[in-house]
């Protein structure tokens, strides 16, 4: 989209804003916004204030969320009101911008509501907050963010903000307010694509290290409902026959919060298990003296480390940089015989049908927990290693390809996210003149409708 600048321009004096249209008024933010200090009412709503969906009730984020949100009950000379159309500044306005109000109700003392006491166009200053220029701007008015502190309202009157006549305010807002949902579509369909491209992977990857690569091998009836006709000659076996050791990570009195020391030897737990790969944490370690008395959990090359509880089927081959490194108090590990390929068994357990046995088998009254008696009883399909080797050369070629289509997605939608931020600051600070803008007729027929 090619849009005009405005034929002329004067200096804001503001550096976050750089020249504006000769005819925008520049105004101290004191003299455009002013805190709201009206105590709330025994009957007012609470609301929370977020970057995702602006100042909304506290019921709405936890439908909209899917979480719980414990009300605070507080006494309402401690709350504060906020009204339809205000702003609430909060700590996280450090990062993403004010935030808008849509709904009358009660905030957290914490929070700041903010009101303009001059007709302006709400839409228009929800844009303008939102922007890469005034959040940094706003960053600079204090070193607060470092030290924790909450962000105030006398932040926000060190700042300097344009005005412009109240219809283009309205424009500029319609105009945005269509392009941007146009981009936010665009962005919807490629996070689509993304989830459809890693379902299909997932699926081809199950079918090659369950069925095979050859399509007219004779089949049998393997015996396990989730996994069906396998190869005649392959072999369906519980894990634990062929496994040399199995052993959970240390707990109870075996180790203590103050073990851990910073930057010691790396203790592996389930959050430490991303992708397959490890990723330790340098605060989450153990000093030599607490690593010897602990060396019955040493991980080696070629170990599987599981994670025990929450997320079955996460688990990572530990690396031959990786070994000595501790298997941790959430984790098991195992090591496998020769007839096991290590890559292979990971592709098998985080297959979904042995996710969904690990859940079925697996023991614990508030959250699916693992042990080496559960891990062990899962029944897997293993072919002769030769072929364990082709197939997993195969699923890194079709992991490389659907790697690639994905990586392709995410850029797009990082492209997608850089316009829609570049045409909202383009737009709230007049490096683009949008007053000759209409809604497409296409757009004004569905509204019709």
């Amino acid at each position: 989209m090619s849009l005009p600048a405005y034929t002329e321009y004067k200096d804001s004096g503001v550096e976050w804003l750089g020249d504006v249209p000769e005819h925008w008024p520049i105004l101290g933010a004191k003299n455009v916004f002013y805190e709201r200090n009206t105590k709330a009412s025994k009957g007012d709503e609470q609301l929370t204030a977020s970057q995702k969906y602006g100042v909304i009730p506290q019921k709405m984020f936890a439908d909209l969320e899917g979480v719980k949100v414990m009300q605070v009950i507080l006494g309402h000379d401690i709350l504060k009101r906020a009204e339809i159309d205000d702003f609430v500044i909060s700590m996280r306005s450090f990062q993403g911008g004010l935030e808008y109000c849509g709904y009358s109700g009660s905030v957290s003392s914490a929070y700041v509501p903010i009101y303009s006491k001059m007709p302006i166009e709400s839409f228009f200053y929800k844009y303008l907050f939102k922007s890469i220029e005034f959040i940094k701007a706003l960053q600079l008015t204090s070193n607060l963010v470092r030290d924790g502190q909450a962000l105030r309202y006398s932040n926000l009157t060190l700042l300097r903000l344009p005005v412009p006549p109240l219809p283009e305010q309205t424009t500029i807002a319609r105009f945005l307010d269509h392009e941007t949902t146009k981009i936010d579509a665009l962005i919807t369909e490629q996070q689509r694509l993304i989830e459809l491209l890693k379902e299909k992977r997932q699926a081809v990857i199950s079918h090659a290290v369950t069925k095979g690569l050859d399509p007219n091998a004779p089949m049998k009836d393997s015996g396990v409902e989730w996994l069906g006709d396998v190869p005649e000659h392959w072999v369906v076996v519980q894990l634990k026959f062929n496994t040399l050791e199995m052993q959970t990570g240390p707990f109870g009195s075996q180790l203590h919060a103050e073990d851990y020391v910073e930057g010691g030897i790396p203790l592996i737990n389930p959050a430490h298990m991303v992708n397959g790969n490890i990723v330790p944490d340098a605060s989450v370690s153990v000093d030599e003296q607490t690593w010897t008395r602990l060396s019955r959990h040493q991980l080696k090359e070629g170990d599987l480390i599981f994670a025990r509880r929450g997320d079955l089927g996460r688990c990572a081959i530990i690396k031959k940089n990786e070994s000595g490194w501790l298997c941790g108090t959430g984790s098991l590990k195992a090591k496998l015989n020769q007839k096991l390929n290590p890559e292979y068994a990971y592709l098998l357990i985080t297959s979904d049908g042995v996710i969904s046995e690990l859940s079925l088998e697996s023991k614990g009254s508030t959250m699916e927990n693992l042990n080496t008696e559960t891990l062990g009883r899962v029944r897997l399909p293993i072919p002769p290693t030769t072929e364990q080797a082709e197939i997993i050369g195969y699923v890194d070629e079709v992991s490389g390809k659907y790697g690639e289509l994905i990586s392709n997605a995410h850029q797009g939608i990082d492209l997608l996210k850089e316009r829609r931020s570049a045409l909202i600051s383009a737009a709230v600070t007049g490096k683009i003149d949008v007053r000759g803008w209409q809604v497409p007729q296409k757009n004004l027929v569905e509204e019709v409708q």
